[in-house]
């Protein structure tokens, strides 16, 4: 039998020559990362979700021969290429390839102008699933039926927890079916367990907003990135709710191990706003500054005090208040944007509240001056 002494060397030089002639595997990720149009059309970034882009365009821009440009995942290819002129006045669909071939990914390229619809029924889901848990993802639509936009949640930073099953009511957002009129917006306050501690973030609020949810575990507060464009000068948001606080309210305290503390005789509360404001450069507000933010022109909130429970459906009516004048030639050309907000916590931002509380929303209606 060979010493010892001699198969150790030996076995670390296969193991050398091996590393030198093994190459990387190929990549099996097939994303779009980034997107843009050429000229100086777009008012605002590409907003890109995991099977959709859409493009916001100024006033009286072409729609019919647009070419836009992608950045994909290393290696991969899309169908059409990229810079291809295409005609955006109808939605256009794109396949990605990934670099290993074995994967595509189908998204859907959108080009809009400033605005969207202005009511609000959220008859419309569509479902993030995968083996271990479903969401359900809200959209609008147009009258002639088109698709208005798609709204945002925090359901995706929730999935992160391993709290949410196949049933999508396990979520914080979700669809009811026992609307004001068919089905309604149902939002619910959860603990968000040793994943959201880790993240002094114990407590997830039911959230629906105008905007983008984009994952920040560095500050979650900031994954919320709220706003649309809107070239029309809004004066009142209406609707229903009806809203059940949680037994036990919490605030985050950093110092315990569950982060929870509780405030006896502390009631949760709900909130629902909207907000317009002149886009700032990096496109939206988040959620550290879209009530205190300079670029804020108008808001639309409850006052103190009658944010009130109720087991049956509410009517309430929030006028626009203008905190600054507004600047009509910048409207028109799609330089403001606005956001509605809903949560079933009105203190979910700093993740505090109570588990269990529960806001339904439906019949939302934006008014706007003629």
């Amino acid at each position: 039998m060979k010493p010892i002494r001699y198969i150790i060397p030996l076995t670390a030089i296969a193991l050398a020559m091996t590393g030198c002639i093994r190459t990387e595997p190929l990549n099996a990720e097939c994303d779009i990362v980034a997107a843009t149009l050429p000229g100086d059309v777009m008012s605002q970034n590409a907003i890109i979700s995991n099977s959709e882009v859409i493009f916001y365009v100024n006033k009286g821009t072409d729609k019919t021969r647009l070419a836009p440009e992608f950045v994909l995942t290393e290696g991969a290819s899309i169908n059409p290429p990229s810079g291809t002129v295409r005609d955006f006045e109808t939605p256009q669909t794109y396949t990605v390839t990934s670099q290993d071939h074995q994967y595509d990914k189908v998204y859907t390229v959108t080009v809009n102008n400033p605005g969207i619809s202005l009511t609000y029924d959220f008859e419309h889901i569509r479902y993030v699933e995968n083996p271990r848990y479903k969401y359900d993802v809200f959209y609008e639509v147009n009258p002639d039926g088109s698709e208005s936009f798609e709204w945002a949640s925090g359901n995706q930073g929730y999935a992160l927890t391993g709290r949410g099953t196949l049933d999508p009511s396990s979520f914080p957002t979700y669809q009811s079916a026992d609307g004001h009129d068919g089905k309604c917006l149902t939002l619910t306050t959860r603990t968000t367990g040793t994943f959201g501690n880790a993240m002094n973030a114990p407590i997830a609020a039911g959230n629906l907003f105008i905007g983008d949810f984009v994952v920040n575990p560095s500050a979650p507060a900031k994954s919320t990135h709220f706003g649309r464009p809107f070239d029309r000068k809004p004066i009142n948001l209406s609707g229903y709710y009806r809203y059940t606080p949680g037994e036990t309210y919490y605030r985050l305290n950093k110092s315990l191990s569950d982060k929870l503390e509780p405030v006896p005789g502390k009631v949760d509360e709900f909130n629902i706003y909207g907000v317009l404001f002149e886009r700032p450069e990096i496109g939206y507000l988040d959620g550290t500054n879209i009530l205190t933010s300079p670029d804020v022109t108008a808001v639309a909130l409850f006052n103190d005090g009658d944010r009130t429970p109720s087991t049956t459906w509410r009517h309430f009516s929030l006028p626009f208040v203008y905190l600054k004048k507004l600047d009509f030639e910048k409207l028109f050309d799609g330089k403001y944007s606005i956001a509605i907000v809903m949560s079933s916590s009105i203190d979910g931002d700093t993740f505090s509240g109570a588990p269990g509380s529960t806001l339904m929303v439906d019949q939302l209606v934006l008014t706007c001056e003629e």
